[in-house]
């Protein structure tokens, strides 16, 4: 994506030094008023054009109307006015405990914000994973080049309308693109890089920062595994399963990507797991509640994943038809570890099924592959949560839940290694877009009286201070 010779196009580097030019004034006079009216005017644009979004989605993938209020407007709305309200909270410096070294001085740990920053946003949820990021970014008082994906043009092309309607180019820019256009912005010395996307490219950007030493959040992805225990509420997971799997066709980078089912319930969960999908989506159902796959390329992705297992030996027991870009709610068993299905993070609608009877084994499974985002358990015995909590890594754990760990703005969003790097949302996107400065002043430090020369008597106050300090 990056190479050493980058032909960077005028306008693009005509809006970074546009927002370079700013970072001075705006770390005087972009305070906490006007941090608070720019994500007022934010929600305000959002309120005002949610039918404009709303239709965005529907051209690029088929999103449902109702799908896109839960989980583009809705969170990123939540997302803004959790910031407004903790923001002064937040920016206050936070005052840093007196060590012995330190006697006559006072700590504080300041935020800053870091200046220019680069969104890189993928296609998938592509309202709320360019907007999102923003509110973090202009809480901690930064510039913000968005670049949405070019996979989902309408949303690409309105979040461009919006932001240039909302507000100054110095302060929010859109630049609109494909690779050439990433490698060109990669090529710019950011402050701070936030990319959402896929473990290969996230590389790839990491790689481009280390060029300028650019810090980084990066939010990856990764098979997420879901395990159905043997004491589960079987309904309650056929529920849960359904939503985070099949909402947004599956293409949701924290949807389980596989399931392990405790053989002593498998039956009873599976036969609830399959009228949970007929209610949701049996029938012409599906037109109205189903998102499409984004584009040909990645149904047929889909489509040779399946192939390639069933040929294999895998076996559909439910679903498998598809018609375009329309991809039937699927559910496969039978898994080998052969299958590139059983390596390849799925990212649409099929669920493929494994049966296990011991659970040492599974998390012996879970361990042998990267690091996922997220991690699902269903059971209600406390020590087998515990167990698979303690004895697993991962960006998040959801217990008797799927996905909306990603809307609670207390919680750290976030992977670990090959599922991402650094934290987003609430307060832990505020602190990522924000340089932690620490200031430490002088009242009566008694320092200098073991300064240099190293007299007979220093030599003593020092070996007190050894004894003390030591």
């Amino acid at each position: 994506m990056t190479d050493t010779k980058v032909t960077i196009n005028p306008d693009i580097q005509a809006a970074f030094d546009r927002q370079v030019a700013g970072v001075t004034e705006r770390r005087r006079n972009f305070g906490l008023s006007e941090r608070k009216d720019a994500l007022a005017k934010l929600a305000d644009v959002i309120r005002n054009n949610e039918a404009a979004i709303v239709a965005a989605l529907a051209q690029d993938f088929g999103k449902p109307e109702t799908e896109t209020i839960l989980t583009e407007i809705i969170p990123v709305l939540q997302e803004i006015k959790h910031a407004r309200r903790h923001l002064r909270g937040w920016m206050r410096p936070a005052r840093v405990g007196l060590s012995l070294a330190a006697f006559g001085t006072s700590a504080r740990v300041r935020p800053q914000a870091r200046g220019v920053c680069l969104i890189i946003a993928p296609w998938n949820y592509p309202f709320i994973l360019a907007i999102g990021p923003l509110v973090s970014c202009l809480a901690a008082g930064n510039a913000a080049i968005i670049k949405p994906s070019e996979m989902s043009p309408a949303t690409s092309a309105l979040i461009a309308r919006l932001m240039a309607e909302t507000f100054p180019p110095d302060l929010v820019c859109v630049v609109e693109g494909a690779v050439k256009t990433s490698e060109a912005l990669l090529a710019l010395p950011f402050d701070h890089i936030f990319f959402t996307g896929s473990p290969a490219v996230g590389k790839i950007v990491m790689a481009a920062a280390a060029k300028t030493l650019a810090s980084v959040t990066l939010e990856l992805g990764g098979k997420s595994p879901a395990i159905i225990g043997p004491d589960a509420d079987l309904k309650g997971a056929a529920d849960w399963i359904v939503f985070g799997k099949f909402s947004n066709a599956g293409q949701t980078c924290i949807a389980p990507d596989h399931l392990f089912v405790h053989a002593s319930i498998k039956d009873a969960f599976l036969s609830h797991l399959r009228d949970r999908i007929a209610r949701a989506y049996g029938g012409d159902r599906a037109k109205a509640n189903l998102a499409r796959i984004v584009n040909a390329h990645h149904a047929e992705r889909l489509a040779g994943l399946l192939e390639d297992a069933t040929n294999k030996g895998a076996r559909v027991t439910q679903g498998g038809a598809r018609d375009g870009t329309a991809f039937e709610p699927t559910l496969l068993e039978a898994m080998t570890p052969e299958m590139d299905i059983d390596r390849e993070e799925i990212f649409g609608p099929i669920l493929p099924i494994i049966i296990y009877d011991v659970l040492d084994e599974v998390i012996a499974q879970i361990n042998a592959r990267p690091k996922p985002l997220s991690l699902y358990m269903f059971d209600k015995d406390r020590s087998r949560i515990d167990q698979v909590i303690q004895e697993t890594s991962s960006g998040s754990v959801g217990v008797n839940l799927t996905m909306i760990q990603f809307v609670h703005n207390g919680l750290p969003f976030g992977g670990v290694n090959n599922s991402g790097l650094g934290s987003a949302h609430g307060h832990y996107g505020f602190r990522a877009f924000s340089h932690e400065r620490a200031v430490m002043r002088n009242h009566f430090s008694a320092l200098p009286l073991i300064f240099a020369p190293y007299t007979t008597g220093v030599k003593r106050l020092i070996g007190i201070a050894k004894r003390i300090l030591g």
